[in-house]
């Protein structure tokens, strides 16, 4: 199982991947881009089971990062798991109907990530 952790704050992308390790990932299983336009890069060049993006990034924010995944590339059908700080009804509706299939509000803990990713993954 391959998982793309996409988010700008290296201390964000560390705290997730310890999460996904205590899930039972190994250090292997994932890859991680610090923006859009990097994950992008990763995605045009290597398979991905599932990915966490958050949405406030430079460059290419998670949003954007999901329409382009969703509408191009060989990628369209893989779960999209947005963490964000983004919590509002609003921003749920708009990030649902863009094409993620789960969504976590930060601050989050292991089990909240270990439900969300049993249920893509199901």
């Amino acid at each position: 199982m391959k998982i793309l952790i996409v988010d700008d704050s290296s201390t964000m992308r560390r705290i997730i991947g310890n999460v996904v390790m205590q899930l039972g990932f190994a250090k292997d299983d994932f890859d991680e881009a610090e923006d859009g336009v990097k994950a992008w890069k990763l995605l045009s060049e290597s398979q991905y089971d599932i990915i966490l993006t958050d949405w406030n990034m430079p460059n290419m924010n998670g949003l954007d990062l999901v329409k382009k995944v969703r509408s191009e590339g060989n990628h369209q059908k893989v779960p999209i798991i947005m963490i964000t700080t983004e919590g509002g009804k609003s921003e749920v509706i708009t990030a649902l109907k863009a094409g993620v299939n789960n969504y976590i509000v930060k601050p989050f803990n292991a089990q909240v990530l270990k439900e969300k990713l049993d249920g893509v993954l199901k």
